[in-house]
């Protein structure tokens, strides 16, 4: 497979396109998680500071996929398209609010888990795994539910 049609080229195929979205999730992932570190500096609860990071990230991806990543929309409505993308992306943010709970809150709290790391940055363990499962469901969801251009 050339560079060009790894990097250029449109296509439907999902190997390509799971491999510009690594990108993509990456520089959505640099967006969401240096607006979820600013937790630090702001003080804010690291939930608080997720849905921010979410928020910065979701636009991120949506700009950078439906002109890069995936071919041709199903919804020819933008506004629609735009929310169905967000949506799927709620339901990762849901995944990704569920795990930064778990690891900041329970797993926190329990001595078994506490000479690991301090309690207060349990959060960014969370959001190692948090990331890694949310990008496994936003890719395949926007690709077969969003994405999947039909005959």
């Amino acid at each position: 497979m050339g560079l060009k049609k790894l990097f250029i080229d449109k296509s439907n195929s999902t190997a390509v396109q799971f491999f510009r979205y690594i990108f993509v999730g990456g520089g959505a992932t640099a967006v969401h998680w240096g607006l979820l570190l600013f937790k630090e500096l702001a003080g804010l609860d690291a939930n608080l500071a997720n849905a921010i990071g979410f928020v910065g990230g979701l636009i991120c991806n949506y700009v950078i996929s439906t002109y890069w990543v995936f071919e041709a929309s199903s919804i020819k409505n933008k506004g629609v398209e735009f929310t169905a993308f967000a949506v799927i992306g709620v339901v990762g943010l849901g995944i990704n609010q569920a795990i930064i709970w778990l690891f900041d809150k329970p797993l926190a709290r329990n001595v078994a888990f506490g000479s690991l790391m301090p309690a207060d940055k349990y959060y960014i363990a969370g959001q190692v795994l948090a990331t890694a499962v949310a990008f496994f469901w936003n890719f395949f969801a926007r690709k077969y539910l969003l994405y999947n251009k039909k005959g």
